[in-house]
């Protein structure tokens, strides 16, 4: 799933880095121009955080010359903190997280505002900007399947089945399930996320996007989400990231 979702936010940053590159062409500048105001840029951000990893795109506007708004859309997985994978006994030696109840993705979809901290004083410095947003997310949760044996070692009576916490003893799991496994059961749990950033863009060129990007996520979720065995729900998830981001802006 986190796959495909990469592959839609590349498309659509793929089809606006082009538009921007083709403005940028046809306007006769070359990126060298410090002081050059361009209203529009596309950027996508590859990240890891406290919970996981994600991908994101973002398309933003200027409001005036040191404030941009902007909407973006971002797909993280999301993993409990008390996770420990182990090498199972199985044939294809799949590694499992014994405990585990559900695999979660976030999908987020937020708009915000990015400000200018500290301007470049020339193309080799850095600029300091902060930003904000607030919008949806979308949590789905698929039953996590393993590879269960009633005799240790004994493949021959394996079968794939959900965990269960009440059923299961670590010695009788030998290994994760498919991917597919657990698909036709999947649910989705709406909330709400908001988020700050700190970017630090060091592009040697103005209509380049080039920038170390670090903040904090907070996510709600009316009905929690739960992750392990024996853990409580969260309706509350806040986490850490930092990620590299890459784009262009055009006029």
């Amino acid at each position: 799933m986190l796959k495909k979702l990469f592959l839609i936010i590349l498309a659509l940053g793929s089809l606006d880095f082009s538009f921007g590159q083709n403005n940028v062409i046809s306007g006769g500048d070359n990126g060298t121009t410090l002081n050059i105001l361009y209203r529009n840029e596309a950027s996508g951000k590859i990240y890891a955080d406290t919970r996981g990893f994600g991908l994101l795109f973002r398309r933003g506007k200027h409001v005036t010359a040191k404030t941009r708004s902007y909407f973006e859309i971002d797909a993280q997985n999301l993993k409990h903190p008390k996770e420990v994978k182990v090498t199972g006994n199985a044939q294809d030696r799949k590694r499992f997280v014994y405990g585990k109840i559900n695999n979660v993705l976030l999908l987020r979809g937020a708009v915000g505002l990015q400000n200018v901290l500290f301007s470049k004083a020339d193309n080799k410095a850095v600029e300091v900007r902060y930003s904000y947003s607030l919008g949806p997310t979308l949590a789905f949760l698929k039953p996590y399947y393993v590879q269960k044996t009633n005799n240790f070692r004994n493949e021959l009576n394996q079968k794939t089945v959900k965990f269960n916490e009440d059923t299961f003893t670590q010695d009788s799991v030998i290994g994760r399930g498919s991917f597919t496994d657990g698909l036709s059961e999947l649910k989705v749990y709406p909330g709400i996320n908001a988020k700050f950033n700190l970017s630090f863009e060091y592009a040697p060129y103005t209509n380049l996007i080039r920038a170390i990007e670090t903040g904090v996520s907070l996510d709600y979720f009316p009905k929690g989400l739960q992750i392990m065995a024996r853990n409580p729900s969260e309706n509350i998830i806040i986490t850490f990231h930092v990620g590299f981001v890459f784009g262009r802006k055009w006029f």
